[in-house]
């Protein structure tokens, strides 16, 4: 599996539409917690065109970059309105290369993911991923965490040539999953 740098996703790289019936209305948390390098918009800063809970200044003519993004409650119906960024205090993207779960956290609301319905849901997420070894990563910022069926394995800063997989290993009481860390078990 092709491991995953976490300090940058570049959303054009995604295809998406939103599902029947989504739309952002006054969400645009993922215009402050995502990098926008044409617009040289850091991380976890308000993007200078948005105005909060209203929406983009220069919607009809932003990069391809915003252009090309949908959080993943935007493209799968079957969250409920509670996965909705503006109320979850977090943005769910698909990473496209390693297919990975990824939880880009509001750090104005840094915990809200270790919260119900929450957690019980991304640890049962990451169970029905182990099969196909892809991962849930939460970011706080650049901080990542792996999230698993059991446990919790912080990665501490991710830099941009970081890559996070999984390994299986075989052992006498069955398979066991080990995160590695550009190549070394983490956790």
């Amino acid at each position: 599996m092709e491991p995953i740098s976490s300090a940058k996703l570049d959303p054009a790289q995604f295809v998406n539409q939103a599902a029947p019936g989504r739309d952002c209305g006054a969400c645009t948390l993922c215009c402050k917690v995502y990098e926008v390098p044409s617009l040289n918009k850091p991380m976890n800063k308000w993007c200078s065109h948005c105005t909060p809970g209203r929406g983009c200044g220069i919607h009809a003519t932003r990069p391809d970059h915003c252009r090309s993004f949908f959080c993943l409650w935007m493209t799968d119906g079957r969250l409920g309105p509670e996965w909705k960024p503006e109320v979850a205090k977090f943005v769910l993207t698909i990473d496209p290369v390693s297919r990975y779960l990824l939880v880009q956290v509001d750090p104005g609301q840094p915990k809200t993911w270790r919260q119900e319905p929450y957690y019980s849901q991304l640890r049962r997420f990451a169970q029905a991923l182990l099969p196909h070894e892809q991962l849930v990563i939460v970011f706080n910022g650049k901080s990542g965490t792996v999230v698993t069926a059991s446990r919790d394995i912080e990665l501490g800063i991710m830099g941009p040539d970081d890559r996070i997989q999984m390994q299986m290993r075989i052992t006498p009481n069955g398979p066991v999953y080990d995160i590695l860390r550009n190549n070394v078990a983490v956790g």
